[in-house]
């Protein structure tokens, strides 16, 4: 689990799929509003980096070579598209859990 003491090392990182395929870079990592705990992680994807997906980051591993999340490459690839403007809202949230499968936020 990646606590919020670790925020500042996910930044930046490069983000691998749960088969180890690089995915993107890591960019913003939003909090639960309730526990304050990581919860999304948008990933920039893409040749340029332009496109950017939310990816869970509650079961991800932040390693030495960047951040390793349980979803796959198509995942994030085809994930809602979701504007990042610093906070996401209850159904933004909710679309993103369906989509992967998710209890809603607090651990479940």
């Amino acid at each position: 689990m990646i606590g919020t003491e670790a925020i500042s090392r996910v930044i930046g990182k490069d983000v691998y799929d749960r088969s180890g395929d690089k995915i993107g870079s890591a960019s913003e990592v939003y909090l639960d509003d309730e526990s304050g705990q990581p919860e999304w992680v948008t990933v920039r994807t893409g040749l340029f980096g332009t496109k950017e997906s939310f990816v869970p980051i509650r079961d991800a591993d932040l390693t030495d070579d960047g951040l390793r999340v349980p979803v796959t490459k198509a995942q994030v690839k085809d994930a809602p598209k979701v504007d990042t403007d610093g906070h996401l809202s209850p159904q933004e949230e909710e679309e993103l859990y369906r989509y992967y499968g998710l209890g809603s936020g607090q651990g479940s």
